[in-house]
């Protein structure tokens, strides 16, 4: 007698039967030796469960590759803008930043050849950057390595690159749930939407502007009932749109617009500018939340949502069951509706979208609701804690945190 089909297996069969790229938005890559589908529901359950591991382990290890795919093929299109820094990752070509800098730090660095280009103070969160240009001959990592080394007690950056985590599908109608509205303001760090919003601002070149990934987010933002909503726009038509500095400078924006809650679907490396402009962020009670990305487990931690005190959300499909691709972070507070939603494009027409990116405005609603309803933002997890329906025994679980937030929101 055949045993019964596993909806996990088949999950995992499903997938195996479709190219990982093509269900992602990601670079093509190859993911080895993936089980037709008859074999993983004919495989006894004994043994089923060895295979759905390793099944697991790659589709981990292709989303992964994939991740790696796509960072080199936007470094191969933007070479005039972008280059590796120290760590591997993509960043501004050519720059470094210094957080706070001291006079003696910025001269020794002339001494070296390092030029200034431009000093600010982030608006709203008042702490001060400082662009060096780097030296003639030297790559970014080595010029980041040598400033670190000779001047081990300062704060130096590259730029990095952060990618929006979220891909668009085809055609579909509106949903009908109403939400309950929502007035406090509620900001995104983003692409430009479509839609009307309560007020925008450009952070890159070429900024504001209608993105897909934006009108999706922001959309679904408004699906779940926020009313006034405030975006800041860090990618524009720039190469180098979605760095460290622009993503600080837009956060100190909305701070100082009021926002109550700042919702990012972005992910990236750790990086002391961002980290800066998260922790003051929360210091004036503000509440984040973030999105784990969707490179796999197999990737490195997702940041902002890695940082302390920021809400980091995943995604689940309409059985309940986590995405695949859902990416880490050091800590997972919730899981929220990320598969089969519907949300408009930058041509205003709706389209079935899938990713934690889209799972995170929903939180941030909820968020809204608890901030609305009376909460103050460090008591905001608590009532969230009290609205989340558990998915598992184990709370929190390491794949859907301390459960699911805006079931309605499908």
């Amino acid at each position: 007698m055949r045993p019964p089909k596993s909806p996990v297996l088949l999950a995992f069969a499903a997938l195996a039967a479709t190219p990982l790229a093509a269900q992602l938005g990601l670079p093509a890559v190859s993911a080895p030796g993936l089980p037709p589908l008859g074999d993983v529901v004919d495989t006894p359950l004994a043994t089923g469960q060895d295979l759905l591991r390793g099944t697991a382990r790659q589709v981990s290890q292709a989303l992964n590759e994939a991740r790696l795919a796509r960072i080199e093929s936007l470094l191969s299109r933007n070479r005039a803008a972008l280059e590796r820094d120290a760590a591997g990752e993509p960043a501004r070509r050519g720059t470094l930043v210094l957080l706070d800098p001291a006079p003696s730090d910025l001269t020794a660095l002339a001494n070296m050849g390092f030029q200034v280009t431009r000093s600010e103070t982030i608006a709203g969160l008042e702490f001060a950057v400082t662009e060096v240009g780097i030296p003639a001959g030297l790559s970014l990592a080595d010029a980041e390595r040598l400033a670190r080394q000779r001047l081990p007690g300062a704060m130096i950056s590259s730029d990095p690159i952060y990618f929006q985590s979220g891909t668009a599908g085809g055609k579909r109608s509106s949903t009908g749930w109403q939400a309950p509205t929502v007035n406090i303001p509620v900001g995104f760090v983003d692409g430009m939407p479509a839609q009307p919003v309560s007020e925008a601002k450009g952070f890159a070149k070429g900024a504001p502007i209608a993105s897909d990934h934006g009108s999706a987010v922001v959309s679904l933002g408004q699906g779940a009932g926020l009313r006034n909503v405030l975006v800041a726009d860090v990618y524009g038509s720039d190469p180098a749109g979605g760095n460290a500095l622009a993503i600080a400078q837009a956060m100190g924006w909305l701070v100082g617009k009021g926002a109550r809650v700042i919702s990012i679907s972005l992910v990236g490396p750790r990086n002391p500018i961002l980290e800066r402009a998260v922790t003051a962020t929360l210091a004036r009670g503000v509440v984040i939340v973030a999105a784990v990305g969707n490179d796999g487990p197999a990737a490195p931690p997702s940041h902002p949502a890695s940082y302390p005190g920021v809400i980091a959300i995943t995604a689940v499909d309409k059985r309940n069951r986590p995405l695949i691709e859902a990416g880490r972070a050091l800590h997972l507070d919730y899981a929220a509706p990320g598969a089969d939603l519907a949300a408009r494009n930058r041509a205003g027409r709706w389209v079935t979208v899938r990713g934690t990116s889209y799972a995170t405005p929903l939180a941030a609603a909820r968020a809204a609701v608890a901030i609305a309803a009376g909460s103050r933002a460090n008591a905001v997890a608590a009532a969230l804690d009290r609205e989340a329906i558990p998915l598992s025994r184990r709370l929190p679980d390491p794949q859907t945190g301390r459960g699911l937030l805006c079931t309605l929101c499908r």
